[in-house]
């Protein structure tokens, strides 16, 4: 992530998961801090959805 617009564009697509309760990326540190009900959603969706955005890839 190199601008707001990328942070908000990694937030937008974790927020849109259903189980995804908060999403809060951080281009400084290059992480995502992300509130979630495991019974809901898994990481791995939680990757796909970021990685799907084309420019960003998701470590767990």
């Amino acid at each position: 992530m190199k601008c707001e617009h990328c942070e908000a564009k990694v937030e937008e697509a974790l927020k849109a998961l259903p189980g995804v309760a908060s999403a809060k990326a951080d281009r400084t540190a290059a992480g995502v801090t992300v509130a979630f009900d495991p019974a809901t959603v898994a990481p791995g969706q939680m990757k796909e959805a970021v990685d799907d955005l084309g420019r960003f890839e998701m470590q767990i």
